[in-house]
């Protein structure tokens, strides 16, 4: 789609499965220099390895900023800087609201939108230095748009990062750095084969388009953000669910 990503110093957190994988292979295969981050250095060197094309993997913890910043660093001396932040780390782990506990609250609010925080802020001295400087965030449409059992703390997140996203993008604008985000549907990913077949025959049939997403999907629609070409997009989403959102019932469908 583009060239201009070629050759630019990536990093993608939650890089190492699902989506943020199917970020990472994408940003790969079109010559840009990725860096996977999780939490376990081995979980990111295998996906790095699968992935290839001089992707390499980092340890790293959105939940903690001097783990991030010491994650960066890292990344911007073997790469000379770093130029696109994909801010993809998230957990979705289910619990209704009279089941949640605080502490499942916490966890999820902080590595969604705490950790979106702790990714820009320890980019943003590098992107500053970057004539491409880009930051795409993984949000989703749970939250902002739809709602789902057992969600309301992951919705809450999503919803939060888009929030985090308007203010961001003018505060760093005057850098040249723009800030946008990815709203996936339902993508076929570990985290969704652990739902069952069922639930993704049933989201399947809900969909206009009949099939669930990739997340080579999501990963070509960050990869757009991040190129030249949407250098004057900022503060903007694009939700790739494939008109899930649209119908007003199944009969629309019909």
């Amino acid at each position: 789609m583009t060239q201009s990503l070629k050759g630019r110093s990536v990093v993608v957190t939650g890089g190492s499965k699902g989506i943020g994988k199917g970020i990472a292979r994408v940003f790969a295969l079109s010559g840009a220099k990725v860096a996977i981050l999780a939490r376990h250095l081995d979980q990111a060197e295998a996906a790095a390895a699968e992935i290839g094309h001089g992707a390499f993997g980092v340890v790293g913890d959105v939940t903690s900023l001097a783990s991030i910043e010491s994650a960066f660093a890292t990344v911007a001396a073997r790469n000379g800087g770093i130029d696109v932040l994909c801010a993809n780390a998230g957990i979705f782990p289910q619990a209704r609201l009279e089941d949640m506990t605080s502490e499942q609250w916490d966890e999820v609010v902080d590595t969604n939108l705490k950790g979106t925080f702790h990714a820009v802020k320890a980019a943003v001295p590098y992107l500053k230095t970057s004539d491409q400087g880009r930051i795409v965030l993984t949000s989703s449409i749970t939250g902002p748009v739809t709602g789902f059992p057992g969600w309301s703390h992951y919705g809450a997140t999503k919803a939060g990062q888009l929030g985090f996203m308007r203010t961001a993008c003018i505060e760093l604008a005057k850098y040249g750095i723009t800030v946008n985000a990815v709203m996936p549907g339902n993508i076929i990913s570990e985290g969704l084969a652990g739902l069952g077949e069922d639930y993704q025959k049933t989201m399947a049939a809900s969909i206009p388009l009949k099939r669930l997403g990739t997340v080579e999907d999501i990963g070509h629609a960050a990869l757009y953000f991040a190129s030249k070409e949407a250098g004057y997009v900022t503060g903007q989403t694009i939700i790739v669910d494939g008109g899930q959102i649209l119908p007003e019932s199944l009969e629309a469908l019909a």
